[in-house]
């Protein structure tokens, strides 16, 4: 028998709008299968949303934003672009970052149980409230949370909730001038879109494919054993700067790497300037969107 957990509640609520402890006993009838969960409530009739749990959602909004030292990036995702730019789900996007800014869930499952501002719910229970409401499978992905003790956290959101970043700088002088560049910073995330801090968070496995890749093609092409090594150092060290945020061009000025921004500005304000973390959502990634014929849709809900 699979041990039910309370994320796994969480979820089936969540999905079809049940209790708690109807979630609780399906789960434990259905020994854990989330599928057949649903399928064991909507046969019981306690299922008011499962109809939607198996819709796609893979449009919605990224929303980004906090203050000072604190910055929060949350998305949630709806079935069609046009619910992004309905008031009710705008509304409830910016209540659960204003959850995790003020609550700092440690994971999904706190987020879930944790109150919902000014109604009296949780935030699972409102997201229930608003799939029924809205009328579209709706969902709360991913969220992240950055603060810094001494410093600054800005954020940017780029194409409407398409795209949304959130940039941590350490310094003991946090100023505007600081808050320019984290600003300026979370812009260049947006845009180039690194996969890595720095280099040192690069896994191994991921350098030694490329290396493998880089000497491979080095030898393939004729170039001599001697100085296929001093090749793939060259290669190596453009690759870390194409993936890596602090050895990246800085969009805004090209001349110069954003480890060298950094570095200027700590000389500006006479204080050392340090990227700690950041955070990119780009809406819809990794999820399987499904094509859908809408014109065939519409047509067979008139027959």
């Amino acid at each position: 028998m699979a041990k039910i957990t309370a994320s796994m509640v969480a979820e089936l609520r969540g999905k079809t709008g049940a209790g708690m402890m109807d979630c609780k006993k399906a789960l434990t009838e259905t020994d854990g299968n989330l599928d057949d969960a649903v399928d064991f409530l909507r046969k019981k009739g306690l299922s008011a949303a499962a109809k939607k749990s198996s819709r796609i959602a893979a449009e919605g909004s990224i929303t980004a934003g906090g203050s000072d030292s604190v910055g929060v990036i949350v998305e949630v995702n709806a079935e069609t672009d046009f619910v992004a730019k309905n008031a009710e789900f705008c509304g409830f996007a910016a209540g659960v970052a204003q959850v995790v800014t003020e609550a700092n869930p440690a994971d999904m499952d706190a987020l879930q149980q944790a109150a919902f501002p000014e109604t009296g719910r949780t935030v699972a229970e409102e997201l229930t409230h608003q799939i029924a409401t809205i009328g579209e499978n709706i969902n709360i992905r991913r969220f992240a949370r950055h603060s810094v003790e001494n410093g600054v956290v800005e954020s940017y959101v780029h194409g409407g909730g398409k795209i949304g970043v959130v940039v941590e700088l350490s310094t003991a002088k946090p100023c505007e001038e600081v808050s320019t560049v984290a600003r300026q910073i979370a812009m260049h995330v947006a845009a180039a879109a690194p996969q890595y801090l720095c280099r040192d968070e690069v896994p191994a496995e991921v350098v030694d494919k490329e290396k493998d890749i880089m000497r491979t093609k080095a030898i393939e092409s004729g170039k001599p054993e001697n100085i296929v090594d001093k090749i793939i150092v060259g290669q190596i060290n453009k690759y870390f700067g194409e993936i890596c945020l602090i050895e990246q061009a800085f969009v805004i000025d090209p001349d110069l790497k954003i480890n060298k921004v950094l570095e200027k500005l700590g000389k500006e304000i006479g204080a050392e300037v340090t990227l700690t973390g950041y955070s990119r959502y780009m809406l819809g990634e990794g999820i399987e969107k499904r094509e859908d014929d809408f014109a065939a849709e519409v047509a067979s809900l008139t027959k």
